[in-house]
């Protein structure tokens, strides 16, 4: 029987923990005699930031920051546990692949221990699985071993979200005749933004087609949306619109559009909840891992299309051409 089960993660991002929602819902629905525990070397944004997609999960308070990423961390854990009186976990799932972070990880006390880290050579009980991109379907597969089952990974359901979402998305975008686009990135260390020049150029195109841009754009960066609209004119900034704030909302307004065109970033994750048709541009990060995977989820690729991580190679005529034979799209 499994009672108590602790998912650990080690990235901070919005994308990271949108990528797991169906995980989490899919064993809460397999396991639901299960009290489920979030540990994470940042904040819980389950119960905080995404607290509208309704998939909240008790944190796991340990009061050691950034979890798991010094060395020094294995010679406190005992003492938190002790102090803080932690029980043992029937099942513990490792959603990541540092070892130092396994290995601390790995001192709570435990029945199962499922981890990827080091090809699953440091899971309990010993398992023997092909490693897969996506750490979703990874994990399914490795709990199916460990607990002799068959479940299926869930899609996320758009429609837990509050009416009030649904409703105010309508308000914001009341016709059918959008696009959206989202050009920002979230983590400064890597660059993953494409030219806005490129995006004013696609803007032109689907004006041609009676088609509106809409930019996801946070409230915070007004200096960014004042310059797009100076070079965008009919340009919509629906999250300026309105007084609801959440990444629920976003999703909710990504079912308004026809399609979309984004870096990868948390706006992407947040759209790829609506199944909005969809081209994502990637350059430094790895498509296969964190790209969309459903039927009109379009990746474009400059590692794989130009042999480079620059994603700047990706053209303007890329994209469009890519909405054309994939969406339907035409100019």
């Amino acid at each position: 029987m499994i009672n108590r089960v602790l998912l650990y993660n080690s990235g901070g991002g919005i994308g990271d923990a949108i990528q797991i929602l169906p995980l989490i819902d899919t064993l809460k629905s397999e396991l639901k005699n299960a009290k489920f525990y979030y540990l994470s070397a940042h904040e819980n944004l389950f119960n905080s930031t995404l607290k509208d997609f309704k998939s909240e999960i008790n944190s796991l308070n340990l009061q050691i920051k950034y979890f798991g990423f010094r060395w020094w961390h294995a010679m406190i854990i005992k003492k938190r546990i002790e102090s803080n009186k932690i029980e043992s976990f029937d099942l513990i799932l490792d959603l990541q692949s540092k070892i130092r972070n396994s290995l601390i990880l790995k001192m709570i006390p435990h029945k199962s221990f499922i981890s990827s880290c080091f090809n699953f050579k440091l899971s309990k009980p010993n398992i023997d699985i092909k490693k897969e991109k996506k750490i979703n379907n990874t994990i399914l597969k490795a709990i199916n071993l460990t607990l002799n089952k068959k479940y299926g990974l869930n899609e996320f359901d758009i429609n837990k979200i509050d009416r009030k979402f649904f409703i105010e998305s309508e308000r914001l975008l009341p016709k059918n005749n959008y696009v959206g686009f989202s050009i920002t990135q979230g983590n400064i260390y890597r660059k993953k933004e494409w030219p806005l020049n490129n995006f004013v150029k696609i803007s032109n195109k689907i004006a041609q087609a009676n088609k509106v841009p809409v930019f996801f754009i946070e409230k915070k960066n007004k200096e960014l949306k004042n310059k797009i609209k100076e070079l965008i004119p009919n340009a919509l900034f629906p999250e300026h619109e309105t007084n609801l704030d959440s990444p629920a909302l976003v999703s909710c307004l990504g079912k308004r559009l026809n399609f979309a065109i984004t870096i990868d970033n948390g706006i992407m994750h947040m759209l790829s909840l609506a199944k909005v048709p969809m081209i994502s541009l990637f350059g430094p990060t790895d498509s296969e891992k964190f790209a969309p995977e459903y039927k009109t989820s379009i990746v474009l690729d400059s590692k794989k299309l130009y042999n480079t991580k620059n994603v700047s190679a990706i053209s303007v005529e890329d994209v469009l051409q890519a909405a054309k034979q994939h969406l339907n799209f035409s100019y």
